[in-house]
């Protein structure tokens, strides 16, 4: 391996730093993902977005918003939204001066699952999470990650967190499908996000 000089490599204080939060980062999200599955059989990644809907008002959202609010490029979200529309919880409606622009909107039986499913969900997030630390390290946690959040390219890391996200899935058959959505996903983002903007426009 050539060395570069004017490489910043990381101190082994930085390395020791770098490598827990991989590990905690991966830990939590393994742990929160699994309980959903678990109790609620809602991934992750299908829960925020509910949960998005829900904050809004009239629980409605342009699929634009929906996608930066959860991270997720417009294809991937396209591809979940779908999900939650055959299990009748997300409805998709045109926008009325742009037939080429959709809201998504939390059905009533989508806010009914999402009531159902917080209660384990918030406690879980207290158990992993907040009972480990002081109330003084929360803080200085929400304060870095809102900052590393500042700089979040959109969309770029879309596919990690779909991958972190299936390394919590019930089961080995549930991690698998959850891969090849994964998958699929990126295909479609590949093939579709160099023509979005032609395509269609949001309203």
């Amino acid at each position: 391996m050539t060395v570069d000089a004017a490489t910043r490599w990381l101190t082994a204080e930085q390395q020791r730093t770098w490598r827990s939060f991989l590990t905690g980062v991966q830990t939590l999200l393994s742990t929160v993902e699994g309980q959903l599955q678990r109790e609620s059989a809602i991934p992750h990644g299908y829960y925020e977005i509910l949960v998005r809907l829900s904050e809004a008002d009239g629980r409605s959202l342009r699929m634009s918003q929906l996608a930066e609010a959860s991270t997720s490029s417009k294809s991937r979200l396209s591809h979940a939204v779908a999900r939650l529309e055959e299990r009748g919880w997300v409805e998709r409606t045109d926008c009325e001066t742009d037939r080429r622009g959709q809201f998504a909107r939390l059905t009533d039986a989508g806010f009914a699952a999402l009531a159902a499913a917080a209660p384990g969900h918030a406690e879980q997030v207290q158990r992993s999470l907040f009972d480990l630390i002081t109330p003084e390290q929360a803080a200085q946690l929400g304060t870095i990650m809102a900052v590393i959040a500042a700089a979040r390219v959109p969309g770029a890391e879309a596919a990690d967190v779909c991958a972190l996200e299936c390394d919590g899935a019930a089961d080995a058959d549930a991690v698998d499908a959850c891969a090849l959505e994964c998958d699929a996903a990126a295909d479609a983002d590949a093939d579709t996000d160099a023509n979005a903007d032609a395509q269609a426009e949001e309203c």
